[in-house]
Formats: structure tokens, sequence, C-alpha cells
């Protein structure tokens, strides 16, 4: 079976679990979980998927205060910190433990991207149960998985379960690329959210064709989301008398934009990677498996190449998310120019979004388009609310942050878990190759592990941040079995 690890490609790594089968891990979930906690789950992410926090503007006040009415009258401890743009809201519950341990912490985002109505066949803020599939924004990214983690805290507290450590579920604001998400919350508020470790969105539970799971992602480190703006200027003027090729700002724009388009960066390996790849030697097909050896034994630029577009293409289903994670990424996403048919403008603009590996610095991408638009004239600047000397400092500080180690209760915890309803399911460390909010605690030493807490195929991820987006019923059930299970072990008295 052909190795499937593509975010949007994915259907599986798994090559033989028993998940649907009589006698399997499931059914002794099944047996174990008291009837109705997977149900209230899916009846939570419905009402939470009414909630419509597309960011812009990312309105998360009312879902905040929502979850207050749930959390309050268990005796969780609840704050809503609203950030100064008046909308992003981030609620915080907290079951309180006995203080003998560090408290544990699970992070979910509460605002979505926007949606293409239109595209929909459901209304996507309806929260429709259709087919054994939830439908609606969110509902895999990552309301889904704030249904799962904020259902297994409130089933801590419904049971009274003593515990060692305190235990906090966070509702995120401002994930979707704003600018008060996190790392705004950690810099004013860090003492709500201080952990020994935590859990966030990330690696993926990968389920083959078949249903079944063997291998799930655990997200440990992630590339780093930058946004640069390209700018080019020239002679403006009656669009009936054009200058010569090269004097005109549209014209200087779309040749550098069809350079950058034609390029693609480097294969480089890094440690987070070579975790990765190194993981999947031992429950890798035979081909793969000696594709990975080729890239891992490289010794040199030339051999690292060759490795990869071999990897790559022998893996054709994985091929977006094999690209991703052997290189840093740019992409054109925006473009800007003109004020009338009949003007040539004077300016023009450009967005290129990077993701870097980790060790990669902005400067080091910004010499990188230069070298490769091969207009010295052409401003690069990142897109930032900062200046560009703090913007880079920040970035380079981030850049340098080490992986979360894998030894350590949580993600024991996980993999054990994981097992009671996926046998022959094998924990993975990875890196992430989009972006995410954990870096507000991996940048302090707080280890954070990402997981999609269900199983997902090649259909769901083909609809995250896109149209008809869903999730499966079963699948949410069996992923808050094993995030209580999780729970329990790790902050249980």
């Amino acid at each position: 079976m052909t190795l499937r690890i593509n975010r949007h490609h994915l259907a599986a790594l798994a090559l033989a679990a028993n998940l649907l089968c009589a006698g399997t891990g499931l059914a002794i979930a099944e047996q174990t979980r008291p009837p109705g906690q997977g149900d209230k789950t899916i009846a939570l992410l419905k009402t939470l998927i009414t909630f419509d926090t597309s960011n812009a503007p990312g309105d998360t006040r009312a879902l905040a205060e929502y979850l207050k009415s749930q959390f309050e009258p268990l005796g969780a401890e609840v704050d809503i910190i609203v950030a100064p743009n008046g909308k992003a809201a981030h609620f915080i519950a907290r079951l309180r433990g006995d203080g003998s341990k560090k408290p544990v912490l699970l992070a979910a985002h509460a605002d979505v991207v926007p949606v293409e109505r239109g595209k929909w066949t459901e209304e996507p803020f309806a929260g429709v149960e259709k087919d054994g599939f939830v439908y609606g924004r969110g509902a895999m990214d990552f309301k889904g998985g704030l249904a799962v983690f904020s259902r297994a805290v409130m089933r801590l507290a419904e049971e009274k379960v003593p515990l060692a450590r305190d235990v906090i579920f966070l509702a995120e604001a401002d994930e979707e690329q704003g600018q008060f998400n996190t790392s705004w919350l950690a810099k004013n508020h860090w003492d709500k959210i201080d952990a020994e470790f935590a859990l966030n969105e990330g690696g993926y539970v990968l389920q083959g064709r078949d249903g079944t799971v063997r291998q799930i992602n655990v997200t440990t480190a992630e590339k780093l989301s930058v946004t640069f703006a390209l700018k080019a200027t020239g002679r403006s003027g009656h669009s009936s008398r054009p200058f010569p090729p090269g004097e005109m700002a549209n014209d200087r724009l779309i040749a550098a934009l069809a350079k950058l388009a034609a390029y693609d960066p480097g294969i480089k390996i890094v440690p987070a990677s070579r975790a990765f790849f190194s993981a999947l030697l031992p429950i890798s097909p035979p081909q793969t498996a000696s594709d990975i050896k080729l890239l891992l034994g490289a010794k040199s630029q030339v051999e690292l190449e060759t490795a990869g577009r071999k990897l790559v293409s022998n893996n054709p289903n994985d091929g977006l998310l094999l690209h991703a994670l052997l290189r840093d990424t740019m992409v054109v996403t925006m473009i800007e120019a003109g004020i009338k048919p009949n003007v040539i403008p004077g300016d023009a603009k450009a967005v290129v979004n990077t993701r870097l590996l980790p060790g990669t610095t902005t400067d080091q991408m910004i010499a990188e388009i230069r070298r490769v638009i091969e207009d010295p004239d052409i401003e690069v600047s990142i897109v930032t609310s900062m200046s560009q000397k703090e913007a880079k400092d920040y970035y380079l500080m981030r850049t340098s942050v080490p992986a979360s180690p894998v030894n350590t209760v949580l993600y024991d915890a996980l993999e054990r878990s994981a097992k009671r309803l996926w046998t022959d399911a094998v924990l993975v460390p990875t890196m992430f190759e989009a972006g995410t909010d954990a870096t507000a605690w991996r940048e302090r030493n707080v280890p954070v592990y990402g997981i999609y807490p269900y199983p997902l195929d090649d259909d769901i991820l083909s609809r995250m941040h896109g149209n008809d987006e869903r999730i499966g019923v079963e699948a949410v059930k069996q992923g808050t079995e094993w995030i209580y299970r999780t729970l329990l072990e790790v902050a249980k008295k």
C-alpha cells in the first residue's frame, strides 16, 4: 500500500489495523465508555459551529460566553480575556487539583476561516449532521478539536475525579492569522496558561481507506509562517501611451513573480524532519523505506535533491506534504495594483507567504527572494505591525525554538490511550507543515503536542479551509474517549 501522509491528499500511512472489526480496541472502548459521552461531544460540536467566528473579524465573544455557561456550573474557574480589538475573546476554564504537580493544558482555537457560501451544499454555520458526518465551518479545523478537548475536561468535573494537577482548557482566539492570538495572551496573561505540558492542534490520526488506524502523527515542531511584501515602482500615466517594458511597476512585478512561481527552494533536512523520517522507516512499505534511507544518508546537496525527488515521485498521493517537509516554501497569495483600467499605476504590490523550516531566518529568505527575482529595486519586506528589526528579531527567536521532547508523561499517555482504541497504532513525532498557536508555550520551554484528535482521511482533509467541511461522527466519539483517557492518566490523583 502506498504511504499516505498528505494533509490534503491523505489516505493512510496506515498499513493494517482492525479498528472496525469485532474484538478490536474499539470494542474495548465501547465497553468502557459511559453511554452518551460521544453523543455529548457531537451535540456540543454542532452548537459551537452555529457561532460564526470567521476571522476576520474573528469575534469569539458569544462563543466564549456559551462555554462559560457550560463550565461554570461544573465548578470550573472561568476567565474570559478580551483583546484590545474588542472581538478576540480567549476563554479559560480551570479545574483545580491538589497542586502536587504542575498543570496540564488543552488548547483549541475558536475562530475559523471565512466561507464561500455559494459553494457549500449545507449551511456552513448550522452544524448539520448528515450521513454520519457533522458539516460546518470548523467541523474539522478546529471546533471538532475544541469540542473533544472541552468535553474531556468537562467529564473530569462531572465525574468529580480527584486531581493531582490543575487541568486548564483554553479556547483560543485570533489563531487564523490574527495579532491577538496566544502569543499576545502569553505576553499579557502567562499566569493563566502556564503549564507543565500542553495539547494543541497539529498532527493527524491517519485513517486508511478501509477505516483502519495504524499511525498517529504528533506534532513536536512546526514550520514558521512569515509573510513578505514585494513592492515595485515605475512610471505612471495614461494606458493609451504605455512606457517601454521594464519602466512600469506592473511589468517589473509580473516579471519578478514569474521567477518566484517557477522557483523551488532547495531540500534541507533539519533535526525535526530527520526525526520524522527516521520514525517512518520501520512502518513504511519497502520502496518508501528505501527512499527514506537514501534521503537520510545523502552526503551532498546533489544526493539530497535526488533522494528527495525520488521519495516524492514514488508517493504521489503524499507529494504536497512531503514536498513541504523537505524545504522552505514560498507562494504568491495576493496581488494588488492599479486604480482604474485606463491608468498605468506607479506602484504594484504582491504578498508572498513562506513557511520556514526551523533554523531558517527571515534575512536568509529575503536574500533568497532577491536572488531569484533579480531586481534590486523591488522592495522586499516582512508584513508586520512591528518594525522590520523587531520582526526579524522575533522570528529569529521563534525559528530557534527546539522541538518538544517525547519523553514526557503526556506523550506516553497519548500513546497508551491510543492503543486502547487502535491496538496497532504507533505514535510518530512529526513537524507540522503549517502553523499553530503552540509556539507561545514551546518558546517558553513548555512541551506542546499537536493533534487533530480524531481519525482523518483524504476526503476530510481535502475540505479543510474549503467547502463542505465536515468530520465523522464516529471519529469524534473515538477522539473523545482517547483524550479523556489521556487526561485521566495524566491528571488523576
